[in-house]
């Protein structure tokens, strides 16, 4: 088995196959292409999507949605409904490669920031989504994206050279930290369709000084459970997995369980500096998209705003927080 999956291209090849025939199994060989016929502009969006799914900390949203909601007039509802559904394939596609090919992730964050997750995206599906307005909530997202987007620049600045590949303490402190980061990842999760990956990164990257190329692929696995968590929750308790959602997803299938852990396989073997300037990249695009396609309502405004100061705020003190980096030193010399 090691082997047979030293060869990555065979790793995704069987995944596909084995996904494709389950699609096709379930579906019928005809309807089943039917559905990708039928919705070709979801077939095609998610092929880029998916790969920036499995291959970055921020998901396919930064694609999809925009795409979504604008070009193909989806209503955002079902833009979320859709991201839960299909990441809980494309992303688990994605950690499956991860796992055959064995590429370095840190469990340990894993297990305890989905602790934490599968109660948030509970929380933030059932209690919080239908409260808020779709966009305070997507632009809040796209704030908080923003404000980690100039610390981790900040960060690449400084030129630090030192970064660990593992956690470089683990007690009940660091356990508590990744528990609540993925919480409130995960009721982030629950209102836009993703969120758990990027702020474990966060805290990955800015406050235990982890390698990029390590976070990266933890994030990952981490948002492909949150997304089946939350993806049962809105199939078989919230009952809203809408037809046209369904439809979209049976259309995107077969194209994720491509991108995904082909975009997983190509951050692989990026730097961890080529990483976070893809990240940063990634991340201006969305708040450019979101400035242009979101109604800037005052509501809207005054919460972004105050998103974006309480996580720069947030970012800024784990920036300056140098326990983890004296440690990533020690334990580098």
């Amino acid at each position: 088995m090691k082997i047979l999956f030293e060869n990555k291209n065979i790793a995704i090849f069987s995944i596909a196959m084995l996904v494709w025939a389950v699609w096709f199994a379930l579906l019928g060989i005809q309807p089943a292409l039917n559905h990708v016929a039928e919705n070709w502009q979801i077939t095609i969006t998610m092929v880029f999507g998916s790969m920036i799914a499995g291959g970055t900390s921020i998901g396919g949203g930064a694609v999809a949605f925009p795409v979504f909601t604008k070009l193909l007039q989806i209503p955002p509802y079902e833009a979320k409904v859709f991201s839960l559904a299909i990441q809980s394939v494309g992303m688990g596609a994605a950690t499956l490669a991860i796992i055959l090919t064995r590429i370095q992730v840190e469990w340990r964050v894993i297990l305890w920031g989905s602790l934490g997750g599968i109660f948030g995206v509970w929380f933030g599906l059932g209690i919080l989504a239908p409260l808020l307005p779709p966009p305070v909530i997507k632009m809040s997202f796209t704030m908080m994206l923003t404000s980690f987007a100039i610390t981790l620049l900040i960060l690449n600045r400084t030129g630090l050279p030192h970064r660990h590949e593992t956690m470089p303490k683990w007690g009940m402190h660091e356990k508590t930290v990744i528990f609540f980061a993925g919480l409130l990842g995960g009721i982030m999760s629950g209102m836009v369709g993703n969120g758990i990956d990027i702020f474990v990164f966060a805290v990955m990257v800015l406050l235990f000084r982890m390698c990029e190329k390590v976070s990266t692929p933890t994030s990952v696995v981490l948002m492909a459970f949150n997304a089946m968590a939350g993806f049962a929750l809105q199939t078989f308790v919230i009952n809203d997995f809408t037809p046209p959602a369904m439809h979209y997803w049976y259309a995107a299938i077969p194209v994720v369980v491509i991108g995904a852990p082909l975009g997983a396989m190509f951050c692989n073997s990026l730097s961890r500096q080529t990483i976070a300037n893809i990240l940063i990249s990634l991340i201006f695009i969305e708040f450019m998209t979101s400035l242009i396609l979101i109604p800037l309502n005052p509501l809207v405004i005054y919460s972004s705003l105050s998103i974006l100061v309480v996580f720069s705020m947030i970012n800024y003190l784990m920036y300056r927080t140098r326990t983890y980096e004296q440690l990533a030193v020690v334990n580098n010399n």
